[in-house]
């Protein structure tokens, strides 16, 4: 990759990060009023990205889709294009919580294609890893309880509907509690994944190289975080409330059970 062309996609990354921030603020606060200042950078990372594009393409001669770098970084400038598009013909600002993210963590990892030096410091590696396996259990935890809420409020939904004896649904917190409690702690489990999958993504990359992205378990990882995306999409801007957001639930549990399995060889890190 030319030099020039890294620096201009890592630029591009940063500035893409704000859209990330402004989703972030979405989903925790319900509040676009980021969102102005974050699709003009938004759409100045586009361009600068599409000069990185363009120069990779004259130093290498051809169209640069031979990895999964190249074509990660040019599958993000195509989607913040459409998304661009189809904002200025649309208006339609919801697609931001889904699609700034995605874009983001798609350059994001085109950017982890030249080797870097070995770590300078064990403490800083284990320390590196120790956070990002601590946001794991804490995004864990919260989809534990977003799942635990949802199958109550469905419990209670349907006790409520038939009107069955009022023993069970006097010991159930109510509808609106429940909903409230998916709302935060779905959003608390996106954000913390999400930061999570940044930080394990840099870690693997300066212990791995560029070796790291072909691992199965980084797949796994990956397609996980893409139902947690969806999962926010859903609930946030499409309203999923009841069994399809329980639904929705379980299949990210599932989901993230396989990828927390794909990765207990980490537990004997420390102890080498």
């Amino acid at each position: 990759m030319p030099e020039m062309s890294a620096i201009w996609t890592r630029v591009a990354a940063v500035l893409y990060s704000l859209g990330l921030f402004n989703a972030i603020l979405t989903v925790l606060r319900s509040r676009r009023r980021f969102f102005g200042p974050a699709l003009g950078l938004f759409a100045l990372g586009a361009v600068i990205h599409m000069v990185a594009i363009v120069e990779e393409m004259a130093g290498l001669g051809s169209f640069p889709l031979n990895n999964f770098y190249q074509s990660a970084s040019v599958c993000a400038f195509l989607i913040a294009v459409v998304f661009l598009l189809v904002y200025w013909r649309y208006r339609i600002e919801t697609l931001g919580v889904f699609l700034f993210p995605l874009v983001f963590l798609l350059t994001f990892l085109s950017t982890l294609r030249t080797p870097v030096g070995a770590w300078s410091n064990p403490a800083l590696r284990d320390a590196w890893l120790l956070v990002h396996v601590a946001l794991i259990l804490l995004g864990y935890s919260a989809l534990l309880v977003m799942t635990a809420a949802s199958v109550i409020y469905l419990v209670q939904e349907r006790h409520l509907k038939h009107k069955g004896p009022m023993v069970l649904s006097d010991k159930l917190p109510a509808l609106a509690t429940l909903d409230e409690l998916i709302s935060w702690s779905m959003a608390i489990a996106f954000v913390l994944i999400t930061l999570a999958v940044i930080a394990g993504s840099a870690w693997a990359f300066v212990e791995s190289g560029t070796k790291w992205i072909k691992q199965p378990r980084i797949v796994v990882s990956l397609l996980t975080w893409g139902f947690y995306l969806a999962m926010v999409f859903l609930r946030v801007e499409a309203g999923w409330r009841g069994r399809k957001a329980a639904y929705m639930a379980l299949v990210v549990v599932g989901a993230s059970a396989v990828t927390w399995a794909a990765h207990t060889e980490l537990r004997g890190i420390f102890t080498k």
